[in-house]
């Protein structure tokens, strides 16, 4: 497994993903968005997986200004310009994903 979580070192669900794959002796690489965002390729990728619902984190205030953005290409060009609006923990494993804390998934992973 190549494990990548993405998230801020203040949410609580990104350390909850962190304890789980640390528990399970599962190594992974911790990207922390809030100092080094995520790359196009990275976030195309887990599009992909999970579509581009599921990636806005709708809590946040500027979440509604994505819903008037016509092309999904503007609003994933908004996510990566301000990777706050980005749900966390977002967990790669190649072309797998996940957005938010889902242990039932990542059991089939292992």
């Amino acid at each position: 497994m190549n494990i990548q979580i993405f998230g801020t070192s203040k949410c609580f669900d990104t350390k909850k993903a962190q304890r789980y794959f640390k528990e399970r002796r599962v190594k992974f690489q911790f990207v922390d968005l809030s100092k080094y965002g995520i790359s196009k390729g990275e976030l195309t990728s887990v599009k992909n997986a999970v579509g581009l619902e599921a990636l806005i984190n709708a809590k946040h205030p500027d979440a509604a200004l994505l819903t008037y953005l016509a092309y999904d290409a503007d609003k994933l060009e908004k996510l990566l310009e301000d990777p706050r609006l980005l749900c966390t923990p977002i967990v790669r494993n190649g072309k797998q994903a996940t957005v938010g804390y889902c242990p039932d998934i990542w059991k089939t992973w292992e």
